[in-house]
């Protein structure tokens, strides 16, 4: 990465390379408040915009974008340095819009259900790559105001962890975002939920939890052989302890596997110790994982028992399905190994 992007500038370089203090600050507020292009901050002289389209480009080159049958939500496949390709997806409604972002190329953590952890590791984003996904979706969504920034789009953001937190400070001290909508997802990197629990964030924290005991979570999550649920679940009270925040939890529902009665029971245990809400996620189909999702039916009966339970939880809209926008689906076809991951889906899910 020899060359520099727009948002590797800080306000320090950014006063250095446009001569004042008070030059940095109408940079600043024409991409960060107004989410200008460099060329229509026309408070800056024309030369000094040259220069910065100049010295100081865009990072993501946009190769396409596609909007969902209902045009409420949006997918830009960018490549950035390396020739690596990620993906960022807009949710628009009536007054708002939430993106979710991506923060490494690929992902290690091999999830067998997760169309993005079929593909492989690429590389880390830089926190520049990541901002900038932020900017061009709040430019998008304009006049809508982007009220909420989810980070469940490729990658596990704490494995990735001095990026994704100083770009998370930067959306809170830039773009304005209050760090509670802000949520970063996680597959249980206990390391990184405790670390981040000494960052003085109130973020939100979704634990992408999807079986309550090891050994079915170690069939879907490879990670879980690493850091196994009670480490996950103590490590989120103590996150609780340090920030004051409840965390959600992650269900994607998988036909008899994880939408059984002993599932439910599992769950529920789980999500009244921590106080946790409950996301019931319909399992979005991905090539190479042969396993269906639950049925609507199922999935609704699913959420009765949690909520018989004392558990909150919410079924989450399957927005984007259409363009491959959904949970799980953030990949490219082109560089999915399907042969590949056809022969580890077959690990097995045990069915009742």
């Amino acid at each position: 990465m020899d060359v520099p992007s727009l948002f590797d500038l800080d306000h320090a370089v950014a006063e250095e390379v446009l001569g004042a203090r008070y030059r940095a600050d109408q940079l600043f507020e024409g991409l960060f408040q107004k989410a200008l292009p460099v060329s229509a901050i026309t408070n800056l002289p024309l030369r000094l915009r040259a220069q910065l389209d100049t010295d100081y480009p865009l990072g993501l080159n946009e190769l396409s974008v596609t909007l969902s049958d209902d045009m409420t939500t949006r997918k830009w496949l960018y490549e950035i340095d390396g020739g690596h390709r990620i993906e960022t997806v807009l949710m628009e409604y009536p007054r708002r819009a939430t993106v979710c972002i991506s923060t490494q190329a690929g992902c290690a953590m091999a999830c067998s259900f997760c169309a993005t952890g079929q593909g492989g590791f690429g590389r880390q984003l830089t926190t520049a790559e990541i901002i900038e996904q932020v900017y061009r979706a709040k430019q998008a969504a304009l006049p809508r105001r982007l009220s909420n920034i989810v980070l469940m789009g490729m990658g596990e953001p704490l494995a990735n962890y001095r990026a994704v937190v100083a770009a998370i400070r930067i959306i809170v001290e830039r773009f304005g975002i209050s760090p509670r909508r802000i949520t970063i997802s996680t597959v249980g990197v206990v390391p990184g939920i405790e670390r981040l629990a000494k960052e003085g964030l109130a973020l939100t924290l979704a634990v992408s939890l999807h079986a309550a005991n090891d050994h079915d979570r170690s069939e879907i999550i490879p990670l879980n052989r690493r850091y196994a649920i009670e480490q996950i679940v103590a490590s989120c009270e103590r996150w609780t302890a340090a920030t004051s925040r409840l965390v959600s939890l992650e269900w994607a529902m998988i036909d008899g596997f994880n939408d059984t009665p002993d599932a439910l029971d599992e769950l529920s245990a789980i999500a009244r110790r921590l106080r946790a809400h409950v996301n019931l996620i319909p399992l979005n189909p991905t090539p190479g994982y042969l396993v269906r999702g639950s049925t609507r039916e199922r999935v609704l009966a699913f959420q009765r028992g949690l909520q018989a339970n004392e558990v909150r939880c919410t079924v989450r809209s399957t927005r984007g399905q259409t363009i491959d926008a959904a949970c799980g689906q953030l990949a490219m076809r082109t560089e999915q190994a399907v042969g590949q991951a056809r022969r580890s889906s077959s690990l097995a899910i045990r069915r009742s």
